[in-house]
This record gives C-alpha cells, structure tokens and sequence, in this order.
C-alpha cells in the first residue's frame, strides 16, 4: 500500500450566523498561537462547505500541535481535517476527520 505526499493539511472551521463570534475568537486564538497560514471568511457556502467557514493551511509537522489544540477549544464547532494531497475527493472523504459534528458536503463540487 502507499501512502500519497500530503503537501499540507487543511482545517475547515464552519460557522452561521449564530455561531460566527465563537469562530472569530478561535480564529484569532490560532492566528496567535500558531504559525499557520489563515484563510478567508466565506459566510456563505462555497465549494463543498455547506455553511461559512474558514480554513486553516498548515503543514503535516503542526498536526501534532494544532490538531488536539482545536479538540480542546473548538467551543462547539464543527471542524474537518483534511490532507492535501492534490487528489480532493479522497481527501474531503476517505481521509478526513472531523471534530464535532460531521456536516454533509457536497462532494459534486469538487468534480
């Protein structure tokens, strides 16, 4: 079995209206503590997010660090945790984790 090059990881924070202050408390909460690339705030869905979301871009040596960190202070949302390996549809699916609740995606997106 082999296992594909993941160039980086990918962290999904979803967010609605509701949820979005929590969102941004811990999005400046990994901006300040962690040195990982903050993506843009998208409060509608896009791609195969169903809902806003940000993302979060780190590399494979942080996931030791971030990972159980967003376990600990994700205050109730939902995050995937996916790999870049440039092949999308495994890695939104097969090889994703999640932290919270697991949301459908819309895996159509990514064809």
């Amino acid at each position: 079995m082999t296992t594909p090059a993941i160039k980086a990881f990918h962290a999904h924070v979803y967010y609605h209206g509701a949820t979005k202050e929590k969102a941004a408390r811990l999005y400046s909460a990994v901006e300040e503590t962690f040195d990982v690339l903050m993506g843009h705030w998208h409060d509608n869905p896009i791609g195969p997010h169903p809902m806003g979301s940000y993302q979060i871009t780190f590399t494979p040596g942080k996931f030791g660090d971030l990972v159980p960190w967003l376990a600990f202070n994700r205050d109730g949302l939902s995050i995937l945790i996916h790999p870049d390996t440039g092949d999308d549809i495994p890695d939104h699916t097969d090889r994703a984790l999640w932290l919270g609740q697991k949301l459908d995606l819309d895996i159509g997106a990514l064809r």
